[in-house]
Parts: structure tokens; sequence; C-alpha cells
């Protein structure tokens, strides 16, 4: 495989809590799509716990797991964002924001106690969230002329691909998304077709 196109996400929300000395860890897992989805999850988060002491997070995005973040949101360097993290790393998941909601409860935890509680409220919200196996896609756009649609069609549908048409001014445009390991074979098999322009778009 030339590229690692898969990876594992979350399909929907999910939580997690963890209580230690009067203390409570209240865990919100997401599924997210760009590190700007992150500002209104945590913003709503805020809002709706407007009393609590701390709001950690951490994130992982991509099918190459090399863009993420930790945030301690003032809890002593290393001892909430890290563990968060490190729970989403285990769970070898990406594209997932895990935000943890501290309300204290009067003692001190310590530094140990701390990366514990952090970590298993993150753990509870991953073992209650629904997995999914996603795939990373190109998307392309094409324009052609009506006489080459069969041939268009065909070479689509050779990969199971099914594209949105739209009419413009004589020409048909067509915009699609395949598998990225794919992407090569039906990019090379689209540009032998007369009169035919491909271009990128996007990948998603």
């Amino acid at each position: 495989m030339l590229f690692e196109d898969t990876y594992v996400s979350i399909s929907e929300p999910s939580e997690g809590i963890f209580k230690d000395r009067g203390s409570k860890f209240l865990a919100y897992a997401f599924p997210i799509k760009s590190e700007s989805d992150v500002k209104g999850h945590l913003s709503k988060i805020k809002k709706d716990h407007h009393s609590a002491s701390h709001y950690c997070y951490a994130f992982r995005l991509g099918a190459d797991k090399l863009s993420f973040r930790a945030n301690d949101d003032g809890e002593p360097s290393g001892t909430a964002g890290k563990p968060i993290l490190g729970q989403i790393q285990s769970a070898d998941l990406s594209n997932v924001l895990i935000i943890v909601v501290r309300y204290f409860g009067g003692s001190l935890l310590g530094t140990a106690g701390l990366i514990h509680a952090y970590r298993e409220a993150a753990h509870q919200a991953i073992e209650a969230a629904k997995k999914v196996t996603c795939l990373v896609k190109d998307v392309y756009e094409i324009s052609f002329f009506y006489e080459e649609m069969n041939q268009i069609m065909t070479c689509l549908k050779a990969y199971q691909l099914h594209p949105d048409f739209i009419s413009s001014e004589g020409k048909m445009k067509c915009i699609f998304s395949v598998r990225k390991n794919n992407s090569g074979f039906i990019y090379d098999a689209l540009k032998k077709i007369p009169n035919l322009e491909i271009q990128y778009k996007e990948t998603i």
C-alpha cells in the first residue's frame, strides 16, 4: 500500500466520567474533521459547564495521525492534556477530540492522581464510543462533452464511483470522490479520454 488511506475514528459523541476525592472529571469525545471544529466544541462545553474549574483537552487529526495537540488548561504541566492524548493514541484513533471537564472537590490529588483521573475519564469516553473505519478520499472535477458520457461512466463504474453531474454551457461537469489509493489509477484512466479536463479539488 502506497499510503495509509484508512483510519479509525468515532461516529458520534460519547461521554465518560471519573470521580476521586470529591472531584468529578467529565469526559466528552467528539468526531472532528479539522482543527477549526475544536473551538466550537470547547466553547459549548464551557457554556454548559460554566462553573467548572478546568477544561482540558486533546485531539488528533488525519490518516497519518501527525497533527495533534494537548492542553492542560491550568492544571500542572503534563497532568491533563497529555494523558488524554495518550488514550487517543492507545486506541489508535484519529479525527477525534476529547475534552475533560473538572469540578474541583476540595482535595488536591497530586501529580499521579491527576494523571490517573484525566486518563481514566478519557478512557471511559472512548470505551463508550462507537468506532468506525474511515477512508481518505481525493475529490476531482471533470468537464467534458456529452459525446464522451458513456466512456466516462464506464470508467467511473469500474471503480464503483457515484458522481454528481452538472450541465454547464454545452459541457458536462462531474464531481466525484475516490479512495486515495485508487486515485492515481482513475486519474490516469480518465486522462486517456479525448476532450476531457480533470482537476483535483481536495482531500477529505
